[in-house]
């Protein structure tokens, strides 16, 4: 790089250990910079090979902020207050160090072998995720600023050898800095492409300010519960440049480097600050112990932990959880419920083959374990300011943070009308049928329809009732469920605005 430049500002305080106090078990090694705040909850179990192709392009239809999620405009870029969601999250009193990048590259032998060769990744929550989605285009070049129409250029030329880029940009990483290597997974599978990816997406979407935001918010706040901090940030930003600069040579020039500097100072800057604010009010992660354990079918598991201290969350929301079997292995999860008067917890949990967290909470865990859970995220949330009815699709365990919005607008006490479909693929798949059936013959305004299935077309099931003009739309389920399921409501009629629903890449399409 032309210049030596700071990056990042440091916590206001020094916070005292979250984990203080808690319920007493060995802490895992924490992360740095982890984007695995982009990955479906609840649907997260649901047949991810299958639904792979089909969740490219999903969008979220709605960013709304709540309490501790991901980022007003999030990429979930939902509005989430999430997403948050460990190791004792310490800051240092000095500001981030400045970073530059050798002008010696590291040759292409000398990726490590774990970054240039990872084994078949098990996916328990859905599909490997590339990165955030934002909700709005990516600027034109007519419109763009020149730091974006830099940055659109660089993404432009690196697209063809993305695998190369991240290979390289991993094998820096780790050979400048190895003491980073603990922080991450021993298997990099499922972390390989994430945050690269997501740093590329921001840097993308720099002028989606709003959208933008609420996303980096969510993710440094998130990012907590992997023990990172500021100093953190320059190391990664220096092998960002430089993996950059090695494959967008035709492109790369002073220029265009102090484009990128400036675009990841800012991506830094807002993690930073949301780390640091969060600090203050909360936790960056909650230990929880299993206190029943519920296998509905055999590879179907209902899961209920109750917190070591208060957990705050909005009925459709979702959460990260990691279990003392894989340590740094997180995956997300949807509230089954809403907010309790006892604290518990309920996950509805699919084991999916070679799923690592999964198959450990569906065959593994019984009361008594201990695992641990990061903040709340997601916008799959209810506005109680309004009186429209809700269009709820759930598909397999996506019925799980259905049934906590039925539970939320029973517990606020006004009379809408709240219709779900409850799709599955079979009989014996429709696990909490009793549930549902029992909440509707309780509530008048309630109605629940099964639909079954082979071929999971819920969607079309919409479509023969109606109409749905003066209805909020949710979603929950397989990422090709949800992407049919925004088809087929917006070809009935709602808009983009009164359809939810979290899922991958929010920040990408910003217009998961």
């Amino acid at each position: 790089m032309s210049a030596i430049r700071p990056l990042g500002r440091p916590s206001a305080t020094d916070a005292a250990e979250p984990g203080a106090g808690r319920i007493s078990t060995p802490a895992p090694k924490s992360q740095v910079l982890y984007a695995d705040e982009d990955v479906a909850h609840a649907v997260a179990d649901e047949d991810p090979v299958a639904d792979a192709d089909a969740m490219v392009g999903v969008k979220h239809a709605e960013v709304r902020p709540t309490p501790d999620a991901e980022i007003t405009p999030t990429p979930e870029v939902p509005a989430a207050d999430t997403h948050g969601h460990t190791q004792t999250d310490t800051r240092t009193d000095t500001p981030g160090a400045a970073y530059a990048v050798p002008a010696e590259a590291i040759p292409a032998e000398a990726v490590p072998a774990e970054v240039a060769l990872v084994e078949a990744a098990p996916a328990d929550a859905a599909p490997a995720v590339t990165a955030p989605a934002v909700t709005a285009p990516t600027p034109s070049q007519s419109t763009a600023s020149p730091d974006a129409v830099l940055v659109q250029r660089t993404m432009a030329e690196i697209a063809p050898v993305s695998d190369k880029v991240t290979s390289y940009f991993y094998a820096l990483l780790f050979t400048r800095h190895p003491e980073l290597r603990d922080l991450f997974p021993a298997a990099m599978d499922t972390q390989r492409d994430r945050l690269l990816k997501a740093l590329l997406t921001a840097a993308e979407n720099i002028d989606h300010t709003d959208v933008l935001v609420t996303y980096l918010r969510g993710l440094g706040r998130g990012h907590r519960k992997y023990g990172t901090r500021p100093e953190h940030y320059p190391a990664v930003g220096e092998c960002l440049i430089g993996a950059l600069s090695r494959y967008a040579s035709a492109s790369w020039d002073e220029e265009t480097e102090v484009a990128w500097v400036r675009a990841y100072t800012t991506i830094s800057q807002v993690m930073i600050d949301a780390a640091a604010e969060d600090e203050l009010r909360a936790p960056a992660w909650w230990y929880a112990e299993v206190v029943s354990h519920d296998l509905r079918t055999p590879d179907i598991a209902v899961v209920t932990v109750r917190p070591d201290q208060p957990y705050p969350f909005l009925a459709g929301q979702y959460t990260s959880l990691e279990t003392p079997w894989w340590p740094r292995i997180w995956r997300h999860y949807s509230f089954a419920s809403a907010p309790r008067s006892d604290g518990l917890l309920s996950f509805h949990v699919k084991a999916v083959p070679a799923g690592w967290v999964s198959n450990a909470l569906v065959h593994r865990a019984r009361p008594g374990d201990v695992v641990r859970l990061g903040p709340p995220g997601g916008s799959m949330t209810v506005d109680h300011s309004t009186d429209s009815g809700l269009l709820c699709l759930g598909g397999g365990t996506g019925i799980a943070p259905i049934k906590a919005l039925v539970e939320d607008v029973a517990e606020h006490g006004r009379r809408r009308p709240v219709e779900v479909f409850y799709g599955a693929r079979t009989d014996h798949d429709l696990y909490d049928i009793d549930t549902m059936l029992r909440l509707q013959q309780t509530h008048p305004w309630l109605a629940v329809r099964p639909v079954v299935d082979n071929r999971a077309q819920l969607p079309d099931a919409v479509r023969e009732y109606g109409p749905w003009n003066e209805y909020d739309a949710y979603l929950s389920g397989p990422p090709g469920m949800i992407r049919s399921g925004v088809d087929a409501l917006r070809d009935v009629g709602i808009p983009v605005g009164r359809i939810r629903h979290d899922s991958v890449e929010e920040l990408v399409a910003a217009g998961d």
